[in-house]
């Protein structure tokens, strides 16, 4: 590997995660969370329509993803040394 000019930062190696590999990092984090949300909104929506306990169980299963989503952050987060 070519050794990198007076005043340039190094070439390769593991001075750390990429500015790439951060951003997909980052836009995963926050798709999680999305999905996360948005499956509870729609597994409680689906069992308010089926048993008929309207808005109930929507707002149970939203808690749940939004403890989920939060949850998996802080999982994500200490895996990948932020927390």
């Amino acid at each position: 590997m070519a050794e990198a000019g007076p005043g340039q930062p190094p070439r390769g190696g593991d001075e750390g995660p990429s500015a790439w590999r951060s951003l997909g990092q980052l836009a995963t984090l926050g798709i999680q969370m999305v999905a996360a949300v948005a499956i509870g909104l729609a597994l409680g929506y689906w069992l308010d329509r089926w048993l008929g306990t309207t808005p109930w169980l929507t707002m149970v299963f939203a808690v749940f993803g939004i403890v989920a989503a939060f949850l998996n952050l802080f999982r994500d987060l200490k895996k990948y040394g932020q927390w």
